[in-house]
């Protein structure tokens, strides 16, 4: 019996060990989430409505296992596992036919968006389903999980249904716990490329737009205590910081150790103060008294004062009382209470945001098929985006699409998968990754069963044009996984 596993945020070379002990029951694994507090929560969304939206609007579609070699299956391949059946969706709805010339599109249908392990923006596509608590997101697990770092899920996620070029119709909803089959999880099986990801109420910002601040660690003896502490936070689901980097510091403080410093320095922190003076000095900071020297001390004929080579003292001289000639030779060191050692800093966004509900209940959710028959009619719709490999970009990933096709066996052995299911459609490339096949839909209600996801796209007769997309085939085991994310409850995140 295979068992499911609910994860998120956790590195995927860790997933194994915790997943052994992984209890056999969906509805007794415990969920690791992807933004577990409202204050995560928060700073995820402000990352992306932020600075003019810049993160969104740069984003660009994930380049991780799209086109693969496809093949049709005669013999093996996909079988139901039970009965076929189906779990409502938001609205009952009479079948449509691929025959249809205008297919009005689901408002369920958008983008995820999320860092991936090379530090930028990317999306993919994927849907919203209907759930207990109107909060369940679906697409392919290798956008939700990263497969090619093999370190963590993807960072910062979040599902925008109707994105388009920057515009947010219905807010962002902030991923909370992904939840997938523990084939996929632990050993990445092809065959289970799927995720259902619960989401956070929908937000919008208020007027006020976005505010930043600095964030700074506490101070670290070693610069590998640093860096340790800078890999920690990269990875902690509660803080959601970004652009973190470990720097030198040398800090006054009333608790630091005295310290020599250069005169440079010393002048730094007494900005328009005259050194060879009395003071008062900044706090934290002194200078020696002035130490009278000898004439042939003194290494300049021409200057009233200089600095040591080394920087570290201060020569002047001054008239004798009463002379023009003859001067008094001095010179003093500096010293300063200093911390030193290494930090982390970084940088945290807050913004005014504004409750709009929850997901189902804005644009609706897709019903769920699953022990469908192979050569079912499904309708596919995505943001396809990418070129042919020949070159010819058909879409551009700005505006969603559609394709109809008829299910049929197929394997992609590269990606370890042996039972998937094919349609055909020329859906190109990157965008059209986490693409919702939708069973029965209905063109009045936009509503239908989902009965699979776009996981790669590949040319089957070798034209350089993709012909064929493929997807994991739902049976009951996708069925437990989806039960599982549908059950939890994710709430407001103001």
């Amino acid at each position: 019996m295979k068992r499911i596993l609910a994860l998120g945020g956790v590195a995927a070379g860790l997933l194994a060990s915790a997943a052994i002990a992984a209890p056999a029951h969906a509805d007794s694994v415990p969920a690791v989430n992807l933004a577990n507090t409202n204050t995560a929560a928060k700073q995820v969304a402000a990352f992306w409505f932020g600075q003019a939206k810049a993160n969104l609007i740069n984003a660009t579609p994930y380049t991780v296992e799209t086109t693969v070699a496809a093949k049709h299956v005669s013999t093996g391949g996909a079988s139901a596992d039970d009965k076929a059946g189906v779990v409502g969706s938001s609205g009952d709805q009479k079948a449509a036919t691929g025959t249809l010339k205008n297919v009005n599109l689901p408002k369920t249908t958008g983008k995820v968006f999320f860092v991936g392990a090379d530090g930028k923006s990317h999306w993919c596509s994927a849907t919203s389903v209907q759930g207990q608590y109107k909060n369940l997101v679906a697409t392919a697990g290798h956008c939700v999980y990263d497969t090619k770092s093999n370190k963590a899920t993807l960072d910062k996620w979040v599902f925008i249904p109707g994105y388009y070029e920057g515009k947010t119709p219905w807010g962002i909803y902030v991923g909370k716990t992904a939840y997938t089959h523990y084939d996929y999880s632990v050993y990445e099986d092809g065959d289970r490329d799927y995720a259902f990801v619960t989401v956070y109420n929908g937000v919008i910002p208020t007027e006020g737009g976005t505010s930043g601040g600095k964030y700074e660690s506490k101070l670290y003896d070693s610069k590998w205590d640093a860096y340790k502490a800078k890999k920690q936070l990269a990875s902690d689901k509660t803080t959601a910081l970004s652009k973190l980097d470990v720097v030198e510091v040398n800090k006054l403080s009333r608790f630091g150790k005295d310290t020599a410093v250069s005169v440079a320095d010393f002048q730094a922190y007494n900005k328009g103060k005259n050194l060879t003076g009395n003071g008062p000095w900044a706090w934290f900071t002194s200078a020696s008294a002035p130490v009278s020297i000898d004439k042939s001390e003194y290494k300049s004929w021409t200057k009233d004062s200089y600095v040591s080579q080394d920087g570290t003292t201060l020569f002047w001289r001054v008239h004798k009382p009463g002379t023009q000639h003859d001067y008094l030779y001095f010179k003093r060191t500096f010293s300063a209470k200093l911390l030193k050692g290494y930090q982390v800093v970084g940088a945290k966004l807050s913004i005014g945001l504004k409750d709009v509900g929850t997901l189902g209940s804005n644009v609706g959710g897709q019903g769920l098929a699953y022990n469908q028959k192979i050569g079912t009619g499904i309708f596919e719709f995505g943001y396809p985006s990418g070129s042919h490999p020949d070159g010819n970009y058909a879409f551009s990933g700005k505006t969603q699409k559609w394709a109809y096709g008829k299910t049929f066996k197929a394997a992609a052995p590269s990606m370890k998968a042996e039972e998937l299911v094919g349609i055909k459609s020329s859906f190109t490339g990157e965008g059209s990754i986490g693409s919702a096949w939708l069973y029965r839909y209905s063109n009045a209600k936009r509503l239908g069963y989902l009965n699979g996801v776009t996981i790669a796209v590949s040319d089957t007769d070798g034209n350089n044009r993709i012909d064929t997309n493929v997807s994991p085939y739902f049976d009951g085991e996708t069925l437990a996984v989806y039960k599982t994310a549908a059950a939890n409850w994710s709430g407001k995140i103001v």
